[in-house]
């Protein structure tokens, strides 16, 4: 069995404000190379389960990223995530906000690498770099 990738982190906002920059200002913070127009012109969360995680490109061209299976803001938050891949190679990903005094606790947790048979493991260690870049990004945005 493939571990879970966790990601867990404090950003220097109160819960409903993390929430809102996660799923509502995702194009502010989200690296350009980490998209496929590389220049999206939106990043949208369609907030409720079966709702979609689409890029936007600058020519309006819509390019999927997930599909929410889960939305409770502003404390959680379940996705399938298929980004670069075929969505029959989607991993699932919850991201749950909790208060610490005036801060949050984002914890990251992406699983279903088993699925992916022997590409799993790499796969893996790659998403963890990437959400490494991706969150500090995000927690610099969120404490803005």
């Amino acid at each position: 069995m493939i571990e879970p990738l966790v990601v867990e982190f404090e950003v220097d906002a109160p819960v409903a404000h993390a929430f809102d920059v996660w799923t509502r200002r995702c194009a502010t913070w989200w690296p350009a190379g980490h998209t496929i127009s590389g220049d999206p012109s939106a990043i949208t969360f369609e907030p409720s389960p079966g709702g979609r995680i689409v890029e936007i490109g600058p020519d309006g061209t819509e390019h999927p990223w997930g599909e929410i299976l889960d939305w409770e803001p502003p404390g959680r938050l379940r996705f399938l995530w298929h980004l670069f891949f075929d969505r029959s190679e989607a991993t699932e990903v919850e991201i749950t906000f909790n208060a610490r005094g005036n801060s949050t606790v984002v914890r990251l947790r992406q699983t279903g690498w088993d699925n992916l048979g022997t590409a799993g493991p790499p796969r893996r260690e790659r998403t963890s770099a990437a959400w490494t870049t991706i969150t500090t990004r995000y927690a610099t945005a969120a404490a803005g």
